[in-house]
């Protein structure tokens, strides 16, 4: 049982060690300075619903990021809101915000060998491009962030979309410096 333990112990302690941590601050912009102005409001709507429900699957290898952008452009997605994720990877990558002041600043956190469950995933196709975050899971812990390239499927992923009708506008929507 004493080896049993120490072995498991030692297989975390070399996964651990195979994870990468890296800060990046974001490049000085005038507008991290500026207040917030009046003339955005606190608080607003986008009204509309969604014109058809889009699953996507992505088989062993694929890369989940470049997967999710391969099928938005099959499908000729331009806005959706990505409503669930499942499946597994094998390595991942993604990054957290790791400040609270502007410039803002991004951990990435990268793992290429770390197997781990896909626990959950949300975000937006916003003008055709994915700003999607993914919980991810192993026998430890759960974690996870904004999804960046490098995160490999395992055994499969599934992604669901609900699409949008193209009259509906996402402009601004993940822009930080709308504000």
């Amino acid at each position: 049982m004493k080896r049993i333990l120490l072995a498991l112990l030692l297989l975390a302690a070399r996964l651990a060690a195979d994870e990468v941590h890296t800060e990046f601050t974001s490049p000085p912009n005038p507008a991290d300075a500026r207040p917030n102005s009046a003339a955005v409001p606190a608080v607003y709507a986008i009204d509309g619903r969604f014109d058809r429900i889009v699953v996507l699957r992505l088989k062993f290898g694929t890369d989940l990021l470049a997967g999710l952008a391969e099928g938005v452009k099959q499908e000729k997605i331009r806005n959706a809101v990505i409503l669930a994720g499942i499946g597994s990877v094998r390595g991942y990558h993604f990054h957290a915000v790791s400040n609270r002041e502007f410039p803002s600043q991004d951990m990435h956190v990268k793992n290429p060998a770390a197997p781990a469950d896909i626990a959950g995933m949300n975000g937006y196709v916003i003008d055709g491009r994915i700003h999607a975050h993914l919980t991810l899971s192993d026998e430890h812990r759960a974690f996870g962030g904004h999804l960046e390239a490098g995160t490999e499927v395992f055994t499969f992923a599934i992604v669901t979309l609900g699409v949008l009708n193209d009259a509906v506008s996402f402009e601004h929507l993940d822009d930080k410096n709308y504000r």
